[in-house]
């Protein structure tokens, strides 16, 4: 084979393999394309800062039974109560895939920080770029596609107040294609109740918010 042959095929590969890549690589459109799938992705508390005490019924909650009974628990809501917690209703599709497990391991770094803080203005310290390099660092477990994940950011009961990033991933790249702050406020009887409610009020103002967010 002539040498300009093979260059001819070795850029017909190459043009192959970057249009394949491109193909398979999400983007911000396909997030409000009611035909791609998403994959929920549960509730992420590690970068959590709780405002005041964490109480119930007068006990201090401590850094454990947070981690491992309300972080878990309030994952579990969206698996064990659909029809409530309706991730497919809020993003306008049909339905969702669930990987909470990925969320689930990264809640585990709880152990590693004292999330409790008395000082208000802790309240909000991410932003786009901080949520950018935690999904670059995420174990998505070997799910691709578009994933959507909440970071819960502050939690102040004084303020009234949940800080949520809502985001959306590639999780095979680990780039974030969209990410908003949204907040909500608590309420309900019992500590797991009052701070689900952000959770739930969050996902009715994506389903609101969802068509003009695509324009956006």
């Amino acid at each position: 084979m002539k040498p300009i042959t093979n260059l001819k095929w070795l850029l017909a590969i190459i043009f192959i393999a970057v249009n394949t890549q491109n193909l398979m690589a999400q983007s911000r459109a396909d997030i409000f394309n009611e035909k791609v799938p998403v994959t929920w992705l549960g509730v992420d508390y590690s970068q959590t800062k709780f405002i005041g005490s964490a109480t119930s019924k007068d006990v201090v909650i401590s850094n454990d039974e947070f981690r491992d009974t309300y972080v878990n628990s309030w994952n579990y809501l969206f698996l064990n109560e659909q029809k409530k917690y309706d991730v497919a209703k809020a993003l306008h599709r049909e339905s969702v895939k669930y990987a909470i497990d990925v969320t689930l391991q990264a809640n585990k770094q709880l152990i590693k920080k004292d999330f409790y803080s008395n000082n208000p203005s802790d309240f909000k310290l991410l932003n786009e770029a901080a949520i950018s390099d935690l999904v670059k660092n995420y174990d998505f477990q070997k799910n691709d596609g578009i994933g959507m994940m909440f970071f819960a950011e502050g939690m102040s009961k004084g303020m009234g107040s949940m800080g949520i990033w809502v985001t959306f991933v590639d999780m095979k790249s680990k780039k974030v294609l969209y990410t908003v702050y949204e907040t909500g406020k608590p309420g309900g009887f019992g500590f797991r109740n009052y701070w689900a409610k952000p959770l739930y009020t969050t996902l009715k103002d994506i389903e609101d918010n969802y068509k003009s967010w695509s324009k956006n």
